[in-house]
Parts: structure tokens; C-alpha cells; sequence
């Protein structure tokens, strides 16, 4: 039996959940892998934008991704890092500042600033997800990353909160407890998503992650190494099958299937003399259409959302700062034509975020962008795992010391690695 932690992850899509489980190896408290045992994906029933509508059919779409994925991985792991996004995410900026009363800064006095800045009052309505540091000031010198060891007499620092509903966070909770599994946290999806996609020097020179979801585009600014913007937009691939359902009369269910089929995101990449067959129906006999008419359906409706994030890119004041450009991601991501439409609205370079950093096993299974989520929450999970007892574990780690003497960096990084 080895003896490897095991991560179990749950991405509750508007369209899919997906659930991975992974055993976490390598260099486990600095530089975990991931080796992917099992993947399980069905269709999501009872989510809308990102919000559990119906509890017991999101519990059956739960239970039946997971144990899909457990099935394949052999394992039944006891607890699962969860994906939580939608129109209820907030995020603020908070400060906290301390004296420094010794010679220098130290670890200590970093948690104490830390706090400071967490204890924002929250109202009762949310409940916070993530405080992720931004940087430091020592006295008068500002943005450091890691203070400890300077001399000061005074420390401060930034921190930005991501705050989430109250009840969307209790039912989804709530589902997965009625699935028969716990959650061990919730996790901003675009983070977990940018944790399986980005690079640190993307993060670093600025970058914009768009993550192409069914019912929603969520979107993450990150600059100077830091996540700096959450946005999002209550568009998504369902609006484009929406469309073409009213643009060509067809049903919702043929909408999809064309779409995967034949779905192009940017008219100038289509020949305009191809034509494409239309299911036939109870009122229709077999029809057919020209495939440049779908493709503008779809180009427009995509370019609104594009628009879209331009904007909130403009009004977060990251125009002319993001020199690593774009990173699409999510489902919506896999559509013909995606990349030359963004790079044509962003005016940047732009690629596909495909999972496939720091994997192993079955990397197959998820080396398409709408997994991106699911293995940035199995990474997140992997991280966890350094400090212990947060993880299903067939036997016991060997040498636990070293998990111990590691357990403080760990512990910085996750509060860092967004």
C-alpha cells in the first residue's frame, strides 16, 4: 500500500460536475504532484449561475460524479475540496497595522498584522472565504512581499477578502453532506483555476484569467504577483445555446449538439459556402444551413462578452498593465475560433489554460481547460497536505517531522499563493 495523502476535489458546474481524486507526491511539503487516480463527470441538475436551485437534484449530480471518480481512483476519500463561484462573490481591500516592539520583524509579528486586517466586520448575510495578503509596508518603505527579518517600528499591511453568501455557501454544503461527504473547504473557483493554469511569471507581468462558464464568465486580474480583481459576469455558454435555439428554431437539446459539433466563435475562420445538416423534427423535415449564420450567432453573443470583461478590466484600472495577456479557461474555452476572437476584442496575446503542470497519472482525463477548476482545487488540496491531518491518507506519511518543520512556510504560501 503506499503511503501517499489523497485529495479529493468537487467542481460543481452549471453544466458538469466533476469530481478528481489524486494522490499527492513528490516533494509533498514544498513542491507536491498530483498523480490523478479517477475522474468522474455527469451533468449538473439543480444549479443556476453558480447557486444550488434544487438541493436533491444537485445532491444526485454530487453523489454520481464522485462516485464515478472514487470508482476509477479506489478510494473513498472522506472529505472533498469544493469550488464555490457566482454573482454573490464580493471582494474588498483591508489594512491592518502593528508596532514592532523587538529588534526586527518576525513571523509573529506578520500572523498579528494579518489578523488585524482579517477581523473587518463581515455582515451577517456572508462569510469569509479567502484574506490573501497583498503586500507590506515597514515604516515608510512599501510593497514588500515578505517583511520578515527587516527592521521597522511599524508594520502594515494590505489584505483583500473574498467574501461569499451566507446561503448559497450553507446549500452547497448542505448538498454534499446529503451526497455523504464532507467538505473540507471551499474554494474560490477562478483561484483554483489559476493555481492549474497560470504561470508565476504570468502573475507576475499581469494577466487576466477568464474562466468560460455555462451559466457565468468569472474572471481574476492578477499583477505584480498578486491577485488584484474578481469580476463577474452573469453571461455564459448557455446564452449562446439560447441563441442559436431562438436564431434557428431549434431546440435546446440540438442547440447543444450543433454547437459542439459545428460551434465557431469567429466568422472570418468559416468557409461562407458551407452548409450544415439541422436535426429534423416533429414540424421540420431534415434541413439545412449555412454554417456562417450559426458562427455569427455564436460570434456576437461571445464578442458581448468579451466586451464585457474589457470593461470591468478598464474600470478595475488594469488597461495597459497585463503585458501576459489572456488566459481562457472553463468549457467555453474548447470552442472553435475562442482564441482568435479574444486576441481580436483584448488586443492581446491569448492562449488556452489546459491543466498539465505539476500532474501525473491519468493526465489524459484532464487535459482540456473545463477541467481547470477541479485541478486547481485537487492542487490546493495537494498543498493542504503538507500541514497534515487535512487529507485521507491509506497509511501514514513516513517521516512526519518533516511535514512539521515545513508546516510554517506551507502555512505563508497558502495564505500567499492567490
Amino acid at each position: 500500500m503506499t503511503s501517499e495523502p489523497i485529495v479529493a476535489a468537487l467542481d460543481i458546474g452549471t453544466a458538469h460536475t466533476t469530481a478528481l481524486v489524486a494522490a499527492v507526491h513528490g516533494d509533498v511539503p514544498r513542491a507536491p504532484r498530483l498523480k490523478v487516480l479517477g475522474v468522474g463527470t455527469t451533468r449538473t441538475m439543480g444549479l443556476r449561475r453558480g447557486v444550488v436551485s434544487d438541493i436533491e437534484e444537485a445532491t444526485r449530480s454530487i453523489r454520481q460524479a464522485v462516485e464515478e471518480a472514487c470508482r476509477v481512483a479506489g478510494v473513498q476519500p472522506d472529505g472533498l475540496y469544493v469550488g464555490i463561484a457566482g454573482e454573490h462573490v464580493r471582494a474588498m481591500c483591508s489594512t491592518g497595522v502593528v508596532a514592532i516592539s523587538g529588534d526586527e520583524i518576525t513571523r509573529p509579528d506578520v500572523e498579528r498584522v494579518n489578523e488585524v486586517a482579517r477581523a473587518m466586520a463581515i455582515p451577517q448575510d456572508r462569510e469569509l472565504l479567502h484574506a490573501i495578503p497583498q503586500e507590506y509596508r515597514v515604516d515608510k518603505a512599501d510593497g514588500i512581499r515578505d517583511p520578515v527579518g527587516m527592521i521597522g517600528t511599524r508594520l502594515e499591511t494590505e489584505m483583500y477578502l473574498v467574501t461569499i453568501g451566507s446561503s448559497p455557501a450553507m446549500n452547497l454544503r448542505k448538498a454534499i453532506e446529503r451526497a455523504g461527504y464532507k467538505t473540507r473547504e471551499l474554494v474560490l473557483e477562478p483561484l483554483a483555476s489559476a493555481l492549474a493554469v497560470l504561470t508565476e511569471e504570468e502573475k507576475e507581468l499581469g494577466v487576466v484569467l477568464v474562466e468560460l462558464g455555462a451559466g457565468t464568465t468569472d474572471l481574476a486580474i492578477f499583477h505584480e504577483g498578486k491577485i488584484r480583481h474578481l469580476g463577474t459576469i452573469p453571461y455564459g455558454g448557455n446564452n449562446v445555446t439560447s441563441d442559436l435555439v431562438q436564431g434557428l428554431g431549434i431546440t435546446q437539446h440540438d442547440a447543444e449538439q450543433l454547437k459542439e459539433a459545428y460551434g465557431c466563435a469567429y466568422e472570418p475562420l468559416i468557409d461562407p459556402e458551407q452548409v450544415i445538416a439541422m436535426p429534423a423534427s416533429g414540424s421540420h423535415g431534415e434541413r439545412h444551413i449555412s454554417r456562417e449564420l450559426m458562427t455569427h450567432i455564436i460570434h456576437q453573443r461571445m464578442d458581448e462578452i468579451f466586451d464585457k470583461v474589457v470593461r470591468e478590466v478598464q474600470q478595475a484600472g488594469f488597461k495597459g498593465k497585463l503585458n501576459a495577456g489572456i488566459v481562457l479557461t472553463g468549457g467555453g474555452a474548447s470552442l472553435e475560433g475562442i482564441n482568435e476572437l479574444a486576441a481580436d476584442v483584448f488586443g492581446l496575446g491569448v492562449r488556452i489554460g489546459v491543466p498539465g503542470a505539476k500532474l501525473d497519472g491519468l493526465v489524459e482525463n484532464v487535459a482540456d481547460p473545463r477541467f481547470a477548476t477541479v485541478t486547481g482545487l485537487a492542487l490546493y488540496g495537494a498543498h493542504r497536505a503538507a500541514l497534515g491531518g487535512v487529507v485521507s491518507r491509506r497509511t501514514s506519511l513516513s517521516g512526519g517531522g518533516g511535514v512539521d518543520k515545513f508546516a510554517s512556510r506551507v502555512k505563508t504560501w497558502l495564505q500567499d499563493f492567490f
